[in-house]
């Protein structure tokens, strides 16, 4: 009987480990990654999530600058986060709202930590410093663009924003980066067909005069998003890659090694 008993917990942990396979975090703890849901792509649950929000949001979830234009934020040192020269790493304070669960707390701050793996940013609980990042479960996933001075809003609705890829998104935001569409070379390498494009919705798919960095365009960025953003027929794409259309777009599994370069390479890092 107790053989029974015990034969049949392995086998339902065998299930769950197949189901959500296991990892090892950075201090060696045992953790479950995401689940089945974390395939959705980025456009489809950012847009859904925001649908419900009442901020004025461009490009589905950037917060839209009432004080200065936001266009070229990140060219200017002051909209970039401080780099210690000493020790060539860029600290971003923040706080976190308790209003997260342990479980969501852990995962923005794996996420988190995945920039401290690929890139010189090195995001740290704020003590005193003015400038911060103020990460809420407000109604919504969405951020600013670079640093704006002072507590800066980075909203991650606990129901549609908490996934691995979702909230390297929005952090991306805070660090100084637009949607990869959006990039002031993007007619090199998708079409936009406007005549499928939901009336209104025309200034999402406004290029800005971004810094390019000489990096390659990137159809696999966290940052793009997918062929059907704010389509009005259903099936019908508003985003073709150019010359393959074949190409793959739209991923919201984690940053890709381009979004990583991209990252040292706006901090000189």
């Amino acid at each position: 009987m107790v053989y029974l008993l015990s034969l049949t917990f392995f086998l339902l942990f065998l299930g769950l480990t197949e189901a959500h396979p296991l990892q090892v975090d950075e201090k060696d703890e045992m953790v479950f990654t995401e689940d089945h849901d974390d395939l959705v792509d980025i456009t489809t649950r950012i847009l859904e999530t925001n649908n419900a929000t009442t901020e004025m949001l461009m490009e589905g979830d950037i917060m839209i600058p009432r004080i200065r234009t936001a266009i070229k934020c990140w060219w200017f040192n002051e909209c970039l986060w401080e780099k210690k020269k000493s020790e060539n790493i860029v600290e971003v304070p923040y706080t976190l709202s308790s209003d997260f669960d342990y479980n969501s707390q852990w995962k923005i701050k794996y996420a988190m930590n995945t920039f401290h793996t690929k890139t010189c940013v090195r995001f740290v609980p704020r003590s005193n410093q003015k400038d911060y990042l103020s990460i809420e479960s407000r109604s919504g996933c969405y951020s600013w663009v670079g640093k704006t001075g002072g507590k800066q809003l980075v909203s991650l609705q606990k129901i549609g924003c908490i996934y691995h890829g979702t909230i390297q998104h929005e952090l991306l935001h805070t660090l100084g980066f637009y949607h990869e569409q959006n990039r002031s070379d993007r007619d090199k390498y998708i079409r936009i067909n406007w005549e499928y494009v939901e009336r209104g919705e025309e200034p999402n798919f406004d290029k800005e005069d971004t810094n390019n960095l000489d990096i390659p365009y990137d159809y696999s960025s966290v940052m793009h998003y997918n062929r059907w953003s704010f389509s009005t027929v259903y099936g019908k794409e508003t985003i073709t890659p150019i010359p393959d259309a074949a190409v793959p777009i739209g991923q919201s599994l984690e940053m890709s090694a381009t979004d990583a370069q991209r990252v040292n390479k706006l901090y000189r890092c």
